[in-house]
């Protein structure tokens, strides 16, 4: 799998401010607890940064234009960045590719993956290079 890396100028978005919310969750938190809570303390944080998002947002995966099912993202973010959370000891390969999946599957450009089971935070930009300008990403789909 290869993780292309990333420049300021690519993510021209609000992902630094999302990782300085999560930052300051894991200071404050450390790791150890289930996903569900960082979730929570994320999402108060985002609010007091004044970030535009939905918590677990479903959204319809497309196969040709047509839904084949449903999934939910932790938070998408000003209508354009997918954000999922992981609270396991060490990212693994399979969530890094578990989300550049949905990132393709929902015509999304964006992603953070973000880990707060480790001692440290971590986490990765993730870039959609198959964005295909024809198919409709499925959050257009749902707002249409």
């Amino acid at each position: 799998m290869r993780i292309e890396k990333g420049t300021p100028s690519k993510f021209d978005d609000c992902t630094s401010v999302i990782i300085g919310c999560a930052m300051k969750v894991h200071t404050t938190l450390g790791n150890g607890f289930q996903e569900v809570i960082y979730q929570r303390a994320l999402e108060i944080e985002m609010n007091l940064a004044g970030l535009t998002f939905a918590r677990e947002m479903e959204i319809p995966i497309l196969y040709r234009n047509e839904c084949i099912g449903t999934r939910r993202v932790d938070f998408f973010v000003d209508g354009e960045i997918m954000v999922e959370l992981k609270a396991t000891t060490q990212l693994e390969d399979i969530h890094l590719a578990q989300a550049l999946n949905y990132l393709e599957a929902y015509q999304i450009r964006t992603g953070l993956l973000i880990n707060f089971g480790s001692g440290s935070l971590q986490f990765k930009r993730l870039f959609n290079k198959k964005i295909n300008p024809y198919i409709k990403n499925s959050i257009n789909s749902i707002n249409s």
